[in-house]
């Protein structure tokens, strides 16, 4: 491939990259049911909007999931895997590229829970009442809190230290590791 080629494949994957991320935090925000006010949230929500509330006309939600920025963020990693496939001269069936496209987005939504136990552990070390002050950790604590509190209750606390977020990165990347073999991403 060429020079030319592989630059533009970088592209599409930073452009498509970017934008899936940003439907992928808009979708986990609403799932946790984060705080709508936040700055944060409304520019994540002001990014989205001209994309996902006319998908909301037609494609409703079921039991608090949004299912348009779903559709969305399939379609989009869809499409970002059809071109570079393209520009690359390769082939797949749309079932395998569809397999890929859902592994990509559990593996983006793991990743961003296992960033916002670090980005929490360590703002608890610097300043530990930053959660109340700081509109982007109070994001990333509403991100975090529901996959910590089961555990947190099996393994409260010892000694002043939480070692709860600990296990849940250690699961995740369990999640990881089981979707790299069964997927291979």
């Amino acid at each position: 491939m060429s020079l030319g080629l592989e630059i533009f494949a970088e592209f599409i994957q930073l452009v498509f990259g970017l934008y899936i991320f940003v439907v992928m935090l808009r979708f986990i925000l609403q799932l946790v049911r984060a705080d709508f006010y936040n700055p944060i949230s409304q520019g994540l929500m002001k990014l989205t909007a001209p994309i996902l509330n006319p998908l909301r006309r037609i494609i409703p939600g079921l039991w608090g999931i949004d299912l348009a920025s779903v559709l969305l963020m399939l379609t989009l990693k869809a499409v970002e895997l059809g071109l570079l496939l393209f520009i690359t001269k390769s082939s797949a069936g749309v079932s395998v590229l569809m397999i890929i496209a859902v592994a990509q987005l559990i593996q983006l939504a793991v990743y961003i829970l296992i960033g916002s136990i670090l980005i929490r552990i360590i703002v608890s070390w610097i300043n530990p009442h930053a959660a109340y002050q700081n509109p982007v950790v109070m994001l990333v604590s509403s991100i975090s809190e529901p996959i910590m509190r089961p555990v947190r209750r099996l393994l409260p606390p010892m000694g002043g230290i939480d070692f709860s977020p600990m296990l849940v990165i250690f699961l995740l990347f369990t999640v990881l590791k089981i979707l790299s073999r069964i997927v291979g991403i």
